[in-house]
């Protein structure tokens, strides 16, 4: 067999544990394998196939790794629950103050009272969400 379907070879049995664990190193490995198979099938010696390999493999794990690293770590939150409701408009279905009222949030009938015991939205008016109390809409 040629060196370029061992070297093929090689760059499989590196993919399937990248499947399995989802190591992103076991990829970029395979990768260095395919590039070294490249090699192999332009008549390069073995000791070019490792060369190759090793550049390939060692460039990927230097290059990807941090920028997937500092992706991971700037990626925007997704808020989900009553995290996603904060900072939504709302319109007042009943006069809201400080000891409650009504509000229509997203779709749904909330309890709510404002952030202020001294503010007052009247009915219509269309209020921010500033969080979620229990099961209480604090508005502004």
């Amino acid at each position: 067999m040629d060196a370029w379907v061992w070297w093929l070879v090689a760059a499989v049995g590196l993919g399937i544990p990248l499947v399995l664990t989802a190591m992103p190193e076991f990829g970029m490995l395979a990768v260095g394998g395919v590039a070294a198979a490249i090699a192999a099938g332009l008549g390069g010696g073995l000791v070019i196939q490792v060369v190759v390999f090793a550049v390939v493999s060692t460039a990927l794990i230097l290059v990807v790794r941090p920028v997937a690293r500092r992706m991971r770590t700037e990626r925007p939150e997704l808020s989900s629950g009553v995290d996603a409701l904060k900072g939504r408009r709302a319109v007042v279905l009943e006069r809201v103050d400080g000891q409650g009222g009504r509000i229509k949030l997203a779709g749904e009938v909330w309890s709510a009272r404002s952030l202020d015991v001294d503010d007052t939205y009247d009915v219509g008016s269309q209020v921010d969400v500033v969080e979620i109390d229990g099961a209480t809409a604090v508005v502004m």
